[in-house]
C-alpha cells in the first residue's frame, strides 16, 4: 500500500468523521431554545453568548451545518471509493464495496449515534460548537446564503422552522406522549388541547343564549338596575331599547355605584332621578361566528369583559364574557352546589316534582302524562329518600282522570328546556322566586348563587295547575 493510499485513507476517515460531529451539532442546535439560553445568558454560563447569538440566527447556521455536513459526506465517500479502486483488482466489486461501506458509516454514526449524541445533550454540544459555528459562518457566508437562495428557487415554501415542530397537530401528539408517559399531567395535557381548541371554536358555542340573557331598559332608573344587579349578581348588564335586538350598551355596576356617590342628596333619590342610558357604556358587537382566540384578543386589548353576539340576520344571539372563553381552557369549577350529582327528577309527594333548569320540554310532558316515564326518572337515583309508594293513589289512575299537559307549538319552537320556558313566559331571565303558569302547569323556580355570586337558576318546583291550591305551601324567596 503505497504512500497516497495511506493519505487517502486518513483524509477520508476524517472527513466521515467530521460529517458525524457535525451532524450531531445540527441535531442540537435544532434542538435547544432561545428562551433557554437566554437563562443561560443570565446565569453566566461560559459561552452562553456566544450560543445566544448563534440562535438569534439559527436558521442560516442550521443551513450551513447542513452544506459542511454534505460536503464532509461526499468528500469522504469519493475518497473511499478512489482508495478501494486502487486497491482492489475489481472495479465492480471496489464500486459495491464503497456503497456498503459509505451507507453503514452514514446510517450508524452519523444518521444514529451522533444524532442521538446531540439530541442527548444539545446544550453542552451547542456550547462547545458555538465559537467555531461562528467563524466558519462568518467566513461562508456568502456561499450559503446563495445556496440558500437556489434552494428558495427550486422548492418555494416556508423554508427553515425554528423549533422541533412543522405543525400543531405534531405538537399535539407530542403533548398526547408526554401525558402517557407521565411528565405531563391529565389536567396540563386538557389545558393545551384547549388552548388550540380556541381557533377552531366558533363564540356561539360557548356563548350565553338569547333566551337567557340578563338585560334593563334604558328608561329605568338607577336604583332599579341596583337592586337587578345585586338579585341576579351580575356586575355589567346589557342596556336594550325597544326589544332585546335594539341593544344600546352595557351599565356597569361600578359605574353605578360612582355615579351615585359623587351626587349630593339621598342615594335613593339619586338612584331614582338617573337613568340607566345615562351612565351606560357602548356595547361591543361581534359575529357569532367569530373564533374565540381572536375574540379574546380584542376583548383583551380593548379591555372589554363582555361582548354581544349578532347571528347573521343581525338580531341578538346572545352575549359572551372572558370568563367564558377562559373556562374553554381551565374547564368548569365545580361549586358547593356541584358537590353531588343532582337527579333530573325528584318526587316531592302531591303530585310536586323537582325538576333541574335543563330537563326539556319533551320530558315535563311525558313526565305528568306518562306513568311509565315517572317510574323511569324516579329510577335515575336510587338513593333518593322519596318514592312513588308514598302517594296515596296509584299514578297510573291519577294520570287517566286528568288531561295531557301538551306544551304549545310555539314554546317548542322558541326554547326546549325548562330554564328557557321560563325566560320565554316572562321576556327575561326568571330569578329564583318567580312563578309561571303556562300549558296547565305551574312552575316555582328555585336557585342560588354561583362561584362568581351570580343568581342562576337550577331547579323548578312543576305540579298541575288544578293542584296549586292543594300543594303544601312554600316560599317565594330567593333561595
Amino acid at each position: 500500500m503505497d504512500t497516497l493510499t495511506v493519505v487517502g485513507i486518513l483524509i477520508g476517515f476524517l472527513t466521515l468523521a467530521l460529517g458525524g460531529v457535525l451532524s450531531s451539532v445540527e441535531a442540537a442546535v435544532v434542538t435547544i431554545s432561545r428562551a433557554r439560553v437566554e437563562n443561560l445568558v443570565k446565569e453566566d454560563k461560559p459561552g452562553a453568548e456566544r450560543l445566544l447569538r448563534l440562535v438569534t440566527d439559527k436558521a442560516r447556521h442550521v443551513n450551513l451545518l447542513v452544506l459542511l455536513r454534505t460536503i464532509s459526506e461526499v468528500t469522504g465517500a469519493v475518497l473511499a471509493a478512489a482508495v478501494l479502486l486502487r486497491v482492489m483488482d475489481s472495479e465492480t466489486w471496489a464500486i459495491v464495496a464503497t456503497i456498503a461501506v459509505v451507507t453503514i458509516y452514514s446510517f450508524v454514526v452519523i444518521g444514529v449515534l451522533s444524532r442521538t449524541l446531540g439530541r442527548k445533550n444539545p446544550y453542552t454540544v451547542s456550547l462547545l460548537a458555538a465559537p467555531v459555528l461562528l467563524a466558519v459562518g462568518t467566513l461562508l457566508s456568502p456561499v450559503s446564503h446563495l445556496l440558500v437562495k437556489a434552494g428558495n428557487v427550486l422548492i418555494p415554501g416556508k423554508g427553515f422552522r425554528d423549533g422541533p415542530f412543522a405543525t400543531e397537530i405534531e405538537l399535539r401528539e407530542m403533548v398526547d406522549i408526554a401525558s402517557e408517559r407521565g411528565i405531563v399531567e391529565s389536567d396540563e395535557r386538557r389545558m393545551i388541547q384547549s388552548v388550540f381548541d380556541l381557533a377552531s371554536t366558533t363564540a356561539r358555542t360557548v356563548m350565553v343564549p338569547r333566551t337567557e340573557m340578563l338585560w334593563i331598559e334604558g328608561d329605568k332608573n338607577l336604583h332599579q338596575a341596583l337592586n337587578l344587579c345585586i338579585r341576579s349578581g351580575h356586575s355589567r348588564v346589557p342596556v336594550i331599547g325597544e326589544d332585546v335586538d335594539d341593544v344600546i350598551g352595557v351599565v356597569y355596576l361600578k359605574d353605578i355605584i360612582v355615579e351615585t356617590s359623587r351626587t349630593g342628596g339621598s342615594v335613593t333619590d339619586v338612584q331614582r332621578a338617573i337613568q340607566v342610558q345615562e351612565v351606560m357604556r357602548p356595547a361591543k358587537f361581534v359575529p357569532d361566528s367569530r373564533l374565540l382566540d381572536d375574540l379574546l384578543q380584542d376583548m383583551q386589548s380593548e379591555q372589554i369583559h363582555l361582548s354581544l353576539l349578532v347571528d347573521e340576520y343581525g338580531g341578538i344571539a346572545g352575549l359572551i364574557t372572558i370568563e367564558d372563553i377562559l373556562e374553554e381552557i381551565v374547564g368548569e369549577i365545580a361549586d358547593e352546589y356541584d358537590a353531588t350529582e343532582v337527579s333530573p327528577v325528584e318526587d316531592l309527594g302531591d303530585g310536586r316534582f323537582r325538576v333541574v333548569a335543563r330537563l326539556s320540554l319533551e320530558e315535563v310532558e311525558e313526565l305528568f302524562n306518562d306513568p311509565e316515564m315517572i317510574t323511569e326518572l324516579e329510577s335515575r337515583d336510587e338513593d333518593e329518600d322519596t318514592s312513588l309508594e308514598d302517594l296515596d293513589e296509584d299514578p297510573v289512575e291519577i294520570l287517566e282522570d286528568t288531561p295531557d299537559i301538551e306544551f304549545s307549538d310555539e314554546q317548542h319552537e322558541e326554547v326546549e328546556t325548562v330554564a328557557g320556558l321560563g325566560a320565554f313566559e316572562l321576556g327575561r331571565v326568571p330569578l329564583p322566586g318567580a312563578e309561571i303558569t303556562t300549558a296547565g302547569l305551574h312552575f316555582l323556580f328555585e336557585g342560588g348563587r354561583d362561584r362568581r355570586g351570580r343568581m342562576k337558576i337550577r331547579s323548578a318546583v312543576v305540579q298541575r295547575v288544578d293542584s296549586v291550591s292543594d300543594a303544601t305551601p312554600h316560599s317565594h324567596q330567593e333561595k
